[in-house]
């Protein structure tokens, strides 16, 4: 099973989801069989400028270093392809991170087969959450959000803070 994250548009917060579901985005966490085959135009089609430019520096540089080295072809491939590699293990990460610069938020984590049984998924929570009545003046519960908890101690010779000593 695939773990998807969903990203909704900055004006969603507070709004019903409902309304306009085709603008969400499932980004699905693991590893892009198309970005590691074929990443430049991986990178043109979901419109990764800045990832494109800096993919595109990075092999001018990995290129022009190996050449001034006297590195043979085969080494040569090697590198390319543990570049190529890494950039389909980090995909996703990479739509995720174009969605954040768009001011674009986390709705969601949803764990699916597919990307519609995501789909499904989340509407269904998502509806679970709204309240039942028939009246349109009802909001939608708030989006949740991550909570971060502070440590309650720590193993091992940290001491804590403001402690004496």
């Amino acid at each position: 099973m695939a773990v998807y994250t969903v990203h909704g548009p900055a004006s969603y917060y507070g709004s019903d989801v409902r309304t306009v579901p085709d603008q969400l985005v499932f980004v699905r966490d693991g590893f892009y069989f198309w970005a590691f085959v074929g990443t430049f135009l991986w990178l043109l089609w979901h419109r990764l400028w800045l990832a494109l430019i800096g993919y595109i520096a990075l092999i001018i540089v990995a290129e022009i270093a190996m050449s001034a080295a006297g590195v043979d072809s085969g080494t040569r491939f090697l590198v390319m392809a543990v570049i190529a590699l890494l950039l389909g293990l980090e995909a996703g990460s990479l739509r995720r991170w174009k969605l954040s610069r768009r001011k674009w938020r986390q709705l969601d984590i949803v764990v699916a087969d597919s990307e519609e049984a995501a789909e499904r998924r989340f509407f269904e929570r998502w509806n679970a959450k709204t309240p039942r009545d028939n009246s349109r003046s009802a909001a939608p519960p708030p989006l949740p959000r991550a909570s971060i908890t502070q440590p309650q101690g720590v193993i091992g010779l940290f001491p804590e803070p403001g402690a004496s000593r």
